[in-house]
């Protein structure tokens, strides 16, 4: 390879990879210096001893490099000796005058000769192999993270290049680099197709990967929301209306919190725009994600009440501004608007606020006033749980003995009053056996004095 041919290498090498050629030359320096270092020659058999400068190889080397002139020249200095010992370090007194065409040249003055490559070692030249993937692998990882710093925290297009078909995982494309979009980190709606360009958002750079710096990219992270309005709403982007606060579920519902310093300014209507041009753009993209917008306020009270919004906040208490508690109280029929579907609106609210948020009804319940004193001594607490459990139990148990024991006198009675009134069925039957027998013979008596006196009549 000539040298033009190694610039115009070197050259493509940078338009390709967007690695500077000045980088790669010193790359290549440094490559050569360390095949020099390498070459043993000289070096010692006694693998004892460590070795001397001499037996690790020349490294006094002097380059002349113009990539304008195509000029990539490398030299070896040397010293001149009467007698060569160390051909890596010493010349000749003669090869000195036939390199540098001078006759007057002195013993033990030092000399600049070509490098010839055939002189290196194979181990030598591997070496400097080496040390040049190297400096491409170390090229191309500083462009990447300079890439990705350039554009931390914004919104850029990408790529789709390949999808996991177990994982579900996108590879894209940023600009020259790459980059994974994990499932968890997509839309839920989202069946990514290779080819599509889609918005990401760089939440995060990690310079210590063992592959090298990469990005973390998402289109789920509540910056990925703030950005898109900043690009959307020329107001946010000039800094007449600020978005104070973002919470977001993604693929669900967004709260964000907005202010203007301009008093003829509407907040919330910039963000929504004519008709609501600007905000469904963002919704569209965002795949039909509802969003809240309310007005920031530095009254807690105020900005508590409009986080819950849709639902009407009749007043807000403070419980502890350290801790940033407090107790909304809601009307009754608002209560489940407040909450939200599984919680999610109060959820909302609360990371939007940062305060922590009991939601009360208007009508209240039982044991919403009672003050909930902190308890210092956990293991007095729980002795005193257990005694009111012991107590409650106990009452418990005499209640049902004591039950019981009525359950039984019942009991008995019932029994003594059904022996009772089988004695008296007894009795009554008994009687009335008596009786039917006492008319039995009466009538009999009845009949024969009858029979007496018809017989006494015939005669």
């Amino acid at each position: 390879m000539t040298n033009k041919d190694l610039f115009e290498a070197l050259r493509m090498f940078e338009k390709e990879k967007n690695i500077p050629m000045d980088y790669m030359l010193q790359q290549i320096q440094k490559a050569i210096v360390t095949a020099c270092k390498n070459n043993t020659k000289s070096a010692s058999k006694d693998n004892t001893k460590e070795p001397t400068p001499t037996e690790k190889g020349n490294e006094n080397v002097v380059f002349k490099i113009d990539p304008d002139k195509n000029l990539f020249d490398v030299k070896l200095v040397k010293t001149v000796v009467d007698e060569v010992i160390s051909p890596d370090f010493e010349i000749s007194l003669a090869d000195a005058e036939k390199i540098t065409k001078r006759k007057r040249i002195e013993i033990g003055e030092e000399i600049q000769v070509p490098l010839d490559p055939k002189q290196l070692g194979r181990i030598a030249v591997s070496s400097a192999r080496s040390v040049i993937r190297q400096g491409i692998r170390a090229g191309e990882k500083d462009q990447t993270l300079l890439e990705f710093q350039s554009k931390l925290g914004e919104i850029v297009t990408a790529t789709v290049e390949r999808i996991d078909p177990k994982s579900g995982a996108a590879t894209i494309r940023i600009g020259k680099s790459e980059a994974v979009l994990p499932k968890a980190e997509q839309l839920g709606y989202e069946n990514l197709v290779e080819g599509d360009h889609i918005k990401v958002y760089i939440s995060k750079i990690d310079e210590t990967g063992s592959k090298g710096p990469h990005a973390f990219i998402s289109r789920t992270h509540p910056g990925f929301v703030r950005r898109l309005f900043e690009q959307e709403v020329p107001e946010i982007y000039d800094g007449i209306v600020e978005i104070k606060s973002v919470s977001r579920e993604a693929g669900s519902r967004t709260k964000m919190a907005v202010s203007s310093s301009n008093p003829d300014v509407d907040a919330i209507g910039a963000c929504i725009g004519p008709k609501g041009s600007r905000v469904n753009s963002i919704v569209a993209e965002l795949g039909g994600e509802k969003i809240d917008i309310i007005n920031y306020s530095e009254n807690p009270e105020k900005y508590i009440s409009a986080a819950l919004s849709p639902a009407e906040v009749i007043k807000v208490e403070i419980i502890d501004e350290d801790k940033k508690s407090c107790k909304a109280t809601v009307p009754d029929h608002q209560l489940s608007l407040a909450i939200g579907n599984k919680g999610q609106n109060a959820r909302l609210a609360a990371r939007l606020t940062g305060w922590r948020i009991d939601i009360r009804p208007e009508s209240g319940f039982y044991g919403e006033d009672e003050d909930d004193e902190p308890v210092d001594n956990a293991e007095e607490a729980a002795q005193n749980i257990a005694e009111d459990v012991s107590e409650e139990s106990a009452n418990e148990a005499t209640e049902n003995a004591a039950a019981e024991e009525n359950a039984e006198e019942a009991l008995e009675e019932i029994a003594e009053e059904s022996d009772e009134v089988l004695a008296d069925e007894d009795a009554v039957e008994k009687a009335a056996g008596e009786t039917e027998e006492a008319e039995t013979s009466d009538s009999a008596e009845e009949t024969g004095e009858e029979s007496a006196e018809q017989v006494d009549s015939i005669e």
